[in-house]
């Protein structure tokens, strides 16, 4: 902090001393041990934060530290990455170059793939230097930073990365956040500040004016509230005045707002447009504002900054204190301030500034009825939408509010704003806001497109019924344009996928896309393709659906992830190999989160059990870094079965938990029946048959579809439950069930080959069980294959058929146990040792819970990599899987060895014999 005359010496930091030690130690300690930190400077304005983080900014710098530091804006504090920007883009050393972070900000639209590309920058600086990255002001830091700040200490938690930031202690904000965020996962501190003690303010004093403090000084700094900030700008005022036996000088600045009153007119009042234009403004802006002529600008910011106001960094003129800029800007009369923003936005506008520049100041001075303001939110919420779609909604919803009801802009604007709710997740808003705009009775053809913009929203909400509804009026009432009505058209399609009658639903979706390929509307194309590939493989047509999917990736690479899952169903894992290949080299142009979907769905097929639950783990984390969970029902499912069959029944418990506590947001008739099957795999594994056939009822009075999609690998389970219940009927009709699957995959081997085990379960028939082994011989799933020799083994043992039972039998376990799936070996196991076969395998033996023994396969590999020394970008080129995936696996890595650092991994991978 310094005055009007220049340094105050240390004074920002007297009475700070203990909290200046204590980040001192935390540096120390990244330095030391090669892991990361956190730490949360907080308090009141003026209390003399910005001081602190400078300090301990400046000790990083002099221990060796490479330093990102930057500061957040109140009027800023809406561009995409704006508050992020300083801290990688300037330094000695910056972390990334001005066209990269543009790049980043501007070419991809993923919030999960650009903070994972500024980690990776970040750890491969950490990888030959610890690293600071320094916020100030972070109440203020824009959505996408806040975001990015929220992932990146605990992802960036095994490198020497400090973070430090300040800001206001304001409950449910940014800073909240991101501490709670950190907490817990990395060593984090928060430095809370208070007003100075009596002593420290009296060394400010002495440092200030070099000479003892008397009674009158005192009692003159009373009015600070140990505030270190105005207890310097009233010294610096005393510092100018007469020797100190003078009585005050009446024009002495004793407050903030005083002080200003001394300046000229015309320096006030560029004072006062550098204050609408936010804390850091640019001097072409304040002049062109102000009005007035470049040489009394000159001459306003020569008196602004001799008086210690402003300082001017060579780019831009900035406030020295936003409090000294909050004094000038409350002064300003209220009705001024929204006329001074409003013409602020069209200046920028005007001067070249993209449009999310000018939205601070069009939501702070635009009136209802201002088309301008408008056109300006609906530009940015377009500009931001991609990668933060909150902030977009939040826009077009102010938007919407501008325009009034009688003005026929509404429904257009309208329109953008469910869109925008939509995509950000928001649907309960997006629908209300539909719904209120349709009761104004808009033009037939405003209700059509508000229909068709509410399509994706009633299909995130699971709400088909209301969308075929809503599709079929619009389409009824007529007035659409072309492509509106192929839109409906395919919404209503898409809404038929979920009834039962699919016939219907295949025609209504060949109908769409036709239309929408003679009209040339892509999303109408994407729509109809998505309804028929969700046709398809709700009938159990895969091949089908395979032809749909891949024809709608081809379209929008977003729906790579369905077009993998459908060569999955094919049995073709070359291809669903291929593809994964292929968005790994491409990460950024699809959904992240989907991807691991299909790459857990590759792995479990696969029997790489270990890796499918850390696909899954990782999916689920990402779905809700983002805040839309798609799967994460399902993938709790899996995680249970994973657990179950490898024997870990408390985890498998603690996952059917978490599925329940999700269904209950998001209680579709899938996720519905997904969690009744694994109920009754865990009634089974209980011993409590009746209640398992009761749950495996409640999933065939889901719907014909469900039953497809859930039973087509599971159906043995359901078939072995029903005869264990007695329920031979229910066994048949699932057996038929599998069978009807088979005749519309005659290609499949695994859906030959299972429908051939579930006739030979119900009739046990050792020879159609073993035809059943024979066609899955060149299924790609060992999962399947020794499930369906489990069952011949057993079959043969009950005829008799001692030998050819062992075979069976061993060949199951071994299947079973080379896939991790310990339990169901040992199932297998107690068979052979019943048939008075005593061979047995180490395999079978479970991992440890801690120690290099207790890691994966795919988490020793990772281990190596890093110790190493590669990032983890670098260790998921090498492995051929995603960073995230990696981040999984290391995050497991630390708590297996009990380690938080790399270097100590390094040193404990270099103790164990070479692999």
């Amino acid at each position: 902090m310094v005055g009007s005359g220049g340094s105050l010496s240390r004074s920002g930091l007297r009475g700070r001393e203990a909290e200046l030690e204590e980040l001192q130690a935390l540096i120390a300690s990244v330095a030391h041990t090669g892991s990361g930190g956190f730490a949360m400077i907080q308090g009141e304005p003026g209390i003399g934060k910005t001081t602190l983080l400078a300090e301990a900014v400046s000790m990083a710098r002099a221990a060796g530290f490479s330093v990102g530091f930057g500061k957040a804006d109140e009027l800023h504090h809406i561009v995409p990455l704006s508050s992020l920007a300083a801290c990688v883009l300037h330094g000695d050393q910056p972390l990334l170059s001005g066209d990269t972070f543009a790049d980043l900000a501007r070419n991809h639209d993923q919030r999960i793939w650009l903070v994972e590309r500024l980690a990776e920058a970040i750890e491969a600086r950490a990888g030959s230097v610890p690293v600071l990255i320094g916020l100030d002001d972070v109440q203020w830091a824009d959505p996408l930073s806040r975001f990015a700040l929220q992932q990146l200490p605990t992802r960036l938690r095994t490198s020497p990365v400090l973070w430090m930031l300040a800001g206001r202690p304001e409950p449910a904000s940014p800073a909240e956040e991101v501490v709670a965020a950190a907490t817990g996962n990395l060593p984090t501190i928060t430095v809370s500040l208070g007003p100075l003690s009596g002593a420290a303010i009296d060394q400010l004093t002495s440092d200030t004016l070099g000479a003892a403090v008397d009674e009158r000084v005192r009692d003159l700094l009373g009015g600070a509230g140990g505030n270190p900030f105005l207890a310097v700008e009233m010294l610096a005022g005393l510092r100018t005045a007469h020797a100190s036996d003078d009585p005050v000088p009446p024009g002495l600045v004793v407050g903030v707002r005083a002080r200003l009153k001394s300046l000229q007119p015309g320096t006030l009042r560029f004072l006062q447009m550098g204050a609408v234009l936010g804390r850091s403004f640019g001097f072409r802006d304040a002049a062109a504002l102000s009005g007035q002529p470049t040489a009394i600008s000159l001459a306003a910011l020569k008196e602004a900054v001799c008086a210690g106001l402003l300082d001017d960094d060579g780019d831009h003129l900035v406030f020295r204190h936003d409090l000294l800029r909050q004094a000038v800007y409350v002064d300003i009369p209220p009705s001024a301030r929204k006329a001074l923003h409003r013409e602020a936005a069209h200046h920028l506008v005007a001067a070249g500034h993209q449009p999310i520049d000018a939205v601070p100041h069009i939501l702070r001075g635009a009136l209802p009825g201002d088309e301008e303001a408008v056109a300006l939110l609906r530009r940015a919420a377009d500009d931001v939408l991609p990668v933060t779609p909150g902030l977009a909604a939040d826009l077009m919803t102010r938007a919407l509010e501008l325009v009034p009801s009688a003005r026929p802009l509404r429904f257009a604007v309208g329109e953008q704003t469910i869109l925008c709710l939509t995509r950000a997740g928001r649907n309960g808003e997006a629908l209300s806001t539909g719904d209120r705009l349709l009761a104004g009775r808009p033009p037939l053809e405003a209700f059509s497109r508000l229909q068709a913009a509410l399509g994706g929203t009633l299909w995130n909400m699971d709400l088909a019924g209301e969308l075929r509804r809503r599709a079929e009026t619009a389409l009824a009432m007529g007035g659409a344009a072309p492509e509106i009505g192929a839109r409906l058209a395919a919404l209503r399609a898409l809404a038929l996928s979920r009834e039962d009658d699919l016939v219907v639903a295949r025609a209504a979706g060949e109908t769409a896309l036709r239309a929408a390929t003679a009209i040339g509307d892509r999303d109408a194309h994407v729509l109809a393709l998505s309804g028929l590939g969700e046709i398809a493989q709700n009938a159990g047509e895969n091949a089908v659906a395979l032809e749909r999917f891949a024809a709608l990736s081809a379209i929008d690479s977003a729906f790579l992830p369905e077009e993998i899952v459908a060569h999955l169903h094919v049995d073709d894992f070359a291809a669903g190999k291929r593809l994964l290949l292929q968005a790994a080299n491409d990460a950024g142009a699809m959904r992240q989160s989907m991807m691991l979907w299909a790459q857990g769905q590759h792995d479990l097929g696969l029997g790489r059990l270990d890796d499918a639950d850390a696909d899954f783990v990782t999916m689920e984390r990402l779905e809700d870094e983002v805040q839309v969970p798609v799967q994460q029902v399902n993938g709790r499912v899996i995680r249970s079965r994973i657990a179950l069959l490898r024997g870990d029944r408390e985890a498998a418990r603690e996952h059917l938990a978490a599925a329940r506590e999700r269904l209950a947001v998001k209680p579709n008739p899938g996720n519905t029946a997904a969690v009744r099957f694994l109920e009754a795999v865990h009634a089974e594994a209980d011993g409590d048959i009746a209640l398992a056939v009761d749950k495996i009822r409640q999933v065939q009075q889901k719907g014909l579809f469900m039953r497809w999609r859930l039973l087509r690998y599971w159906v043995d389970s359901a078939i072995r439950m029903a005869l264990r219940g007695a329920e031979h009927e229910l066994a048949e009709d699932l057996a038929a069930q599998a069978g009807a699957h088979a005749e519309r995959n005659p290609a499949v081997p695994t859906a030959t080959g299972i429908a051939a085990q579930a006739l030979g379960l119900v009739k046990r028939d050792p020879a159609m069980l073993e035809h059943s082994v024979e066609l899955l011989r060149t299924s790609p799933r060992p999962l399947a294959r020794a499930a369906a020799s489990a069952d011949l083994g057993q079959a043969l043992l009950a005829a008799g058929r001692k030998r050819e039972a062992v075979a069976a039998l061993t060949h199951a376990r071994d299947t079973f146990a080379e896939s991790g799936a310990h339990a169901a070996a040992g199932r297998v196991q107690r068979d052979l040792d019943a048939a008075g076969d005593g061979s047995r395998r180490a395999a079978t033996t479970q991992r440890p819970v801690q120690g290099w023994g207790a890691l994966t396969a795919s988490e020793q590999k990772v281990a190596r990599l890093i110790a190493q020394g590669h990032t983890n970008r670098l260790a998921a080129d090498l492995l051929v899987v995603s960073p995230h995936t990696v981040n999984t696996h290391l995050t497991s890595v630390f708590r297996k060895l009990s380690i938080n650092s790399r270097v100590q991994l390094a040193n404990l991978v270099m103790t164990l014999p070479d692999s």
